[in-house]
């Protein structure tokens, strides 16, 4: 009986009983692999190094391994191996996210299976290698699909060959270009497509090119291809399209269409394009819409997000980096098939709703009829992204609830109260940092078995963290714990053989005392940021060997370590060690080092021609050390790729090196406070990227260097206290320093005239208007500029320079004549010294038009006349000196000049009037104002920190208080409590969302 039920299965089966062999074994009737296929594909895979894909899409959606692969074995059952049935041919083979490592030579064995349906290689890296011409001889070729995988060049015509290509997918290798041509024979010729992904390099070719598209087509991605121009309106209503992404062609444009839109459109991808979108127009229209991406788009009509909820098919929307404001709906929760939503980057106000009332809470300043009612918890949710807005209030419970949360993003907000008991284990990545959370790092992370980054900086954690936390956190590959100043992280800092896939570790401002220990089998460690400790001493030699491969961004700035021995790291980038007790001679970085900054320690000896090794550093910072000798004259070789030199506050001697590269990059370069002399060399005008020349304090001899007006970015000139010598003149191009802000030339010995045609060209003094706006500093994101300033009399570093901090220093030389009329139009103006001169005449009215200057100091000259009436109007004015002149007649009353005293004016006999004391004739109004009527002035700057002094008179006290009031006001806050190098970059954010849409 079994024997005729056999017979049978092989009969329905296979239509052909012979193939059943007579012992009736089921599994030797399949065909085998060919013996020449299973070699092909094992001489194709071992062409390649192995390893584990670092791929992130790899992380989230595993294949299975590719370890079934053995000669002598059936290759039709090889992981990711398929055969046909009937004649044992390889039709499929799939090895998407084996970690492939190297080039597909053209003459690959890959090429002899010339059965193959279905090739997928996508997530490995092939080293940009082309795309061989032979891809196109898989005539039987349905499925190609060759995702991130790294393949560059052009674009092989010959695909275009493979007729019965339904799906093709090259997203993610934006190596490789498409041109015109091509892409017209691949439109053409692949008739039957119905999914294409061109994630690549298309600047050069114009979205009519997609004009005939096949109406068959049901997926179209064109994903950050360079696309510029008008896309066809005909795409939107093609029959069978599903999905559309052209998301990130900034210079995209077109037009939805607004009525009769018939589509079965259910993904649509228009972020960061420049698409003019009427949103409720859009909702409308789409009633099959399930994933919208809408980030940083160009919204029109209402902005009201009310109707949101009715989008009930909705699974992901994405309305990030799009400035909308007010209450979220948040009752779109209620869509049970929600599984993505990011709405980072807004400035959405008040607080999560809290599922346990059914009700949204509201912030104090809203109406409770204002709230929305949330019937159920999101149970389907996986990525929740609400990074930099305004929401306030405790997380609350549902979010830790959630079985299917992978992603949860709440970072820059103003979240309080304690972080709550995760229920589950599928979180990947948590960021709660930069926000107001207190109380302790919950136990129940130890949970996340699955996580693979952490931020909880900046916060105002408190409590132990024990090492059992992370114990069982095999995949954390990110932990930044940084700057929250009650959490004890002494008895996790010793913990050994704990997290074993770390490569990004921020513990700064942590009041830890010693490297943490358990860094000794950090065998991936990549960023270690332990900046603002308290670590003492030497850099134990264990610490040297960590990473000894793989790190490339260190940061132990701000401790107090006096060695750190022979830097072992071979691909160390960034390294930061300013402000320790180092001492001894300049530690040698590595050659590929691209930041290297020993700033502020008591490194003495000289710098050793050996630094112009270091071909790849962009950022080098040897200040406020006591490094001796001269400056080695290969410096100059360095500046087609240095951006940054500081060498300022040392003990440097001899000139300056004169051969700079005619390829120069360098943008600030600081040599403040050391024993140079002879000339400036004249080929800095080579640097036509200059922002800031720092040659004050030396013994700099020249003439005033007019070549510099040719630099079109200066903004930053400073040659205080050196022996530059005769008139500065007029200037000698038509249109001389357009972006100069700091000029300082005091303390020299110039003479002549001043120079009025100068002033008249100073456009970034003119402009108030322009430099108000979003508050920025000079710099980049690697390094900001700091310069020394006189304000108000007194020196102050400014760690980092406001792009509208303006001023004017030619104190301490000779000038004579007139103070030039034309000064009165630098309406930008913060700060303006001509004191200890020989200028003549009166005081220009003129000077009463800058009102945004808060010091004026014209003393030690030889003025006279009386003080304008219009200087009144200047009520930023904090501190005045007119003393040491020739000036007569009553001082101006009212304002700012009820406060100032008598130093503002000694030693000028002519005067009278308060605060003098000789009156002028019967003049009753020489006592100061009663306390009761003396101003109360609001200092408001522009970075929105608010502060308020009752201005009893110009004393030290006061000087003091407002000079270092400036300098916070401008700096944000003080460095040291800036922390510019942490995590990993935004890209991977970004990609990480991406990947996380699914």
């Amino acid at each position: 009986m079994e024997r005729v039920l056999l017979l049978l299965i092989c009969f329905l089966l296979l239509s052909q009983p012979n193939n059943c062999s007579s012992s009736l074994s089921f599994n030797s009737s399949t065909p085998l692999c060919h013996s020449h296929q299973s070699s092909a594909l094992l001489h194709f895979r071992n062409s390649f190094s192995v390893g584990d894909s670092d791929d992130y899409f790899c992380d989230l959606y595993s294949n299975p391994p590719k370890n079934s692969w053995k000669m002598g074995t059936d290759c039709c059952g090889w992981d990711g191996v398929t055969c046909d049935t009937m004649t044992g041919h390889v039709i499929a083979v799939d090895l998407s996210c084996s970690g492939l490592y190297g080039p597909i030579h053209p003459n690959s064995t890959l090429f002899s299976l010339r059965h193959l349906q279905r090739l997928n290689l996508a997530y490995n890296d092939f080293h940009g290698s082309t795309i061989s011409s032979k891809f196109g001889g898989f005539a039987n070729m349905t499925h190609l699909n060759l995702a991130r995988s790294s393949v560059a060049g052009n674009f092989p015509s010959e695909i275009s060959h493979l007729s019965k290509l339904v799906s093709l997918d090259l997203s993610g290798n934006y190596g490789m270009r498409i041109e015109t041509p091509s892409l017209k024979r691949l439109i053409q010729n692949l008739t039957h497509l119905t999914e294409l992904d061109l994630a690549v390099d298309m600047s050069s070719v114009p979205p009519n090119s997609f004009m005939n598209l096949s109406s068959s087509l049901t997926s179209l991605s064109l994903f950050m291809c360079g696309l510029k121009g008008r896309f066809p309106d005909n795409i939107f209503h093609l029959p069978n399209l599903q999905l559309l992404d052209v998301s990130s062609n900034f210079n995209l444009t077109g037009s939805l269409p607004t009525y009769n839109w018939s589509t079965p459109l259910n993904f649509l991808g228009l972020a960061e394009t420049g698409f003019p979108i009427n949103l409720p127009n859009l909702v409308s229209n789409l009633k099959s819409l399930k994933q919208l991406y809408l980030s940083n788009c160009n919204f029109i009509g209402s902005s009201n997000l009310a109707f949101l909820p009715n989008l009930t098919q909705i699974t992901s929307l994405d309305l990030s980096y799009n400035n909308f404001s007010g209450q979220w709906p948040w009752s779109l929760l209620n869509n049970a098939g929600l599984t993505y939503l990011d709405l980072s980057h807004n400035n959405f106000i008040g607080q999560l709703p809290d599922l346990s009332t059914n009700r949204t809470q509201v912030s104090s300043s809203n109406s409770s009829s204002n709230s929305q009612s949330v019937s159920q918890i999101p149970s389907n949710l996986v990525s929740l992204f609400l990074s930099y807005n305004l929401l306030n209030g405790t997380i609350p419970s549902w979010v830790y609830t959630i079985p299917s949360l992978r992603y949860l993003f709440l970072d820059y907000n103003q979240f309080t109260g304690h972080i709550g008991d995760f229920q589950h284990n599928s979180l990947v990545w948590l960021w709660l940092n930069n926000n107001n959370l207190h109380g302790p790092l919950p136990v129940s992370i130890s949970k996340l078995v699955s996580l693979t980054s952490l931020r909880v900086s900046f916060n105002n954690l408190s409590g132990n963290v024990e090492s059992k936390i992370f114990s069982k956190l095999k995949s954390l590959g990110t932990l930044h714990m940084s700057n929250n100043p009650l959490l004890s992280l002494s008895s996790f800092t010793f913990a050994t053989n704990i997290l074993p896939k770390l490569y990004s570790l921020d513990l700064s401002a942590s009041n830890i005392t010693e490297i943490p220990h358990f860094l000794r089998t950090a065998e991936n460690i990549e960023y270690l940021y332990l900046s603002k400790n308290q670590i003492k001493g030497n850099i134990p030699k264990w610490f040297l060997e960590v990473g000894k491969d793989s790190l490339s961004n260190l940061n132990l700035s701000y401790n107090f370590l006096t060695s750190v021995g022979h830097l072992l790291w071979k691909n160390l980038q960034f390294l930061d060690l300013r402000s320790n007790l180092l001492e001894g001679p300049l530690p040698v970085p590595p050659l590929g080092i691209s930041f290297f900054s020993v700033s502020r320690n008591n490194i003495t000896g000289q710098i050793s021609s050996s630094i112009c090794n270091l071909s790849s550093v962009n950022y080098l910072d040897l200040s406020y050390n006591h490094l001796n000798n001269v400056m080695p004259s290969c410096l100059g070789n360095l500046s087609n790729h240095l951006v940054d030199l500081d060498l300022q506050s040392n003990n440097l001697h001899g000139t300056i090196p004169t051969t700079i590269a005619k390829g120069c990059y360098l943008r600030s370069l600081k040599l403040n406070g050391n024993q140079l002399e002879g000339p400036l060399p004249q080929s800095l005008v080579h640097c036509r990227k200059l922002e800031v020349l720092d040659f004050g304090n030396n013994k700099i001899n020249s003439t005033f260097p007019h070549w510099l007006e040719t630099l079109p970015e200066l903004r930053v000139l400073i040659l205080r206290s050196n022996n530059f010598h005769g008139p500065l003149g007029n200037p000698k191009t038509k249109f001389p320093f357009p972006n100069l802000r700091i000029i300082d030339l005091s303390h020299n010995e110039f003479h002549g005239h001043l120079p009025t045609n100068l002033f008249k060209y100073l456009k970034a003094m003119m402009n108030v208007s322009a430099n108000k706006g979003e508050l920025k500093y000079m710099g980049d994101d690697y390094y900001q500029d700091s310069v020394i300033v006189v304000m108000k009399g007194l020196f102050f570093e400014l760690v980092k320079i406001q792009s509208l901090f303006t001023t004017i220093d030619f104190s301490n030389n000779n000038f004579k004549g007139e103070i030039p009329k034309s000064i009165g139009e630098l309406g930008s103006l913060k700060g303006f010294n001509f004191s200890h001169n020989n200028l003549i005449g009166r005081v220009p009215p003129s000077l009463g038009n800058l009102t945004n200057l808060e010091w004026l100091d014209l003393s030690s000259n030889k003025l006279e006349g009386e003080i304008p009436v219009q200087l009144v109007d200047l009520t930023s004015l904090a501190f005045l000196n007119l003393s040491e002149n020739y000036l007569f007649g009553q001082i101006p009353q009212g304002k700012q000049f009820n406060t100032f005293t008598n130093d503002s004016y000694k030693e000028n006999r002519g005067l009278c009037g308060f605060p003098m004391t000789n009156a002028c004739g019967n003049d009753e109004g020489q006592q100061p104002p009663p306390s009761s009527t003396i101003p109360e002035v609001d200092f408001e700057f522009e970075n929105g920190f608010h502060w308020k002094v009752v201005l009893l008179g110009y004393g030290v006290g006061f000087m003091f208080g407002l000079g270092l009031g400036y300098l916070v006001f401008s700096s944000g806050k003080p460095i040291w409590l800036v922390n510019i190098f942490y995590g990993e970059q935004d890209d991977k954010v970004q990609r990480s969302k991406k990947n996380a849409r699914g």
